[in-house]
């Protein structure tokens, strides 16, 4: 009989998406340590998931550190007996990435490699990555809506980044099968996160921001002159590109779906998203339509290597575990974005 996980290793538990994995695990009164160095987590974040813990029948530890030092993470998990590592500690900026490779492979990586290596020494026998769509690249139109079977072909340092840990994890399972050694794992692939906690406990604070709808609800908010439109002669029905956006409160629950059902051999790897697209200009619009501003917008030229349209096929994970989004009107997202921004103007005001 499989024991189900409740002593949870989350990386990267003040940034974005981790900070809300953090509070749905306590909403489920696992017993979370956090691990974050801070390059682009939040304090604020930990403060809001401490507070939170205080009223959950969970508990939650958090430690500063990197993924890089493997003693320190070998010794969080044999001191706390972690049952599972939920990995979201990561660089996912893809222009930096280009600019400054060296690092990404360094953190995305080499981090991630050893991080496993702490697993592998501490005996833990379950792991969740945070992957993402960067691992198929560009598909082609008939490839769209994007399956797990596609190719995966990334065509940026921070899709290869993440796509090497994918294959690391692939074959440190055959191993562990090899030597009758217990080990599961699954691969996460998500595409455009948005949105924020509805109880405001934990939202969205990048430092920059690249992500569509804060940067339109910055606008909104009079921190930004403008939105630029990065093009408006796709072949998609307005002209503008086409993404499938993901609520972050679903993606954290699937991160919990996905771990609960993990079992010794398991190796799964699932598209998370909505499963439709949505453009450019109707994120746009529903920013407007949910914060009652005009929010100014201009037409920019297109960035190199935006294909017109990317969103996932999320079927597998529904056929094999029956996960679906349950927020896929865009404007929830927008809502919850907006409600954070309005409670918190300066974000965690680091």
């Amino acid at each position: 009989m499989t024991t189900l996980p409740t002593r949870i290793l989350v990386t990267g538990s003040a940034g974005y998406i981790g900070s809300h994995a953090v509070i749905r695990l306590l909403e489920d009164d696992c017993h979370v340590v956090g691990l974050d160095d801070f390059t682009r987590g939040n304090p604020g974040a930990v403060e809001a998931a401490a507070k939170f813990a205080e009223e959950s029948e969970g508990s939650y530890t958090f430690v500063e550190g990197s993924i890089g030092d493997q003693s320190l993470v070998e010794s969080l998990l044999r001191d706390h007996q972690i049952d599972l590592v939920m990995h979201f500690a990561a660089l996912a900026y893809v222009g930096e990435s280009v600019h400054d490779p060296l690092r990404y492979y360094d953190t995305n990586t080499g981090g991630a490699i050893s991080l496993l290596r702490a697993v592998d020494a501490a005996g833990v026998n379950r792991f969740v990555f945070s992957s993402t769509c960067a691992t198929y690249g560009e598909p082609s139109a008939d490839r769209i809506p994007i399956r797990e079977d596609c190719p995966q072909d990334p065509i940026n340092p921070y899709g290869r980044s993440k796509l090497f840990i994918e294959h690391a994890l692939r074959d440190y399972k055959a191993a562990c099968k090899a030597q009758d050694r217990p080990f599961a794992y699954a691969a996460l692939r998500y595409f455009n996160v948005a949105g924020s906690d509805p109880k405001v406990r934990v939202g969205e604070d990048h430092r920059p921001e690249t992500h569509l709808v804060p940067i339109c609800l910055e606008v909104a908010a009079g921190k930004r002159k403008e939105l630029v439109v990065h093009g408006d002669d796709y072949p998609t029905p307005d002209g503008t590109c086409l993404r499938d956006y993901v609520h972050v409160v679903d993606l954290a629950d699937a991160h919990v779906h996905v771990m609960r059902a993990l079992v010794d051999g398991d190796e799964r790897h699932y598209n998370i998203g909505i499963g439709q697209g949505t453009s450019v200009l109707q994120i746009l619009e529903a920013c407007r339509e949910v914060t009652g501003h005009e929010i100014p917008a201009r037409m920019g030229p297109r960035r190199e290597g935006d294909p017109s349209e990317l969103y996932a096929n999320a079927s597998r994970i529904k056929d094999e575990l029956g996960w679906t989004a349950s927020r896929t009107d865009v404007r929830t997202a927008v809502e919850d974005a907006w409600r954070w921004m309005q409670s918190n103007p300066d974000g965690y005001a680091r």
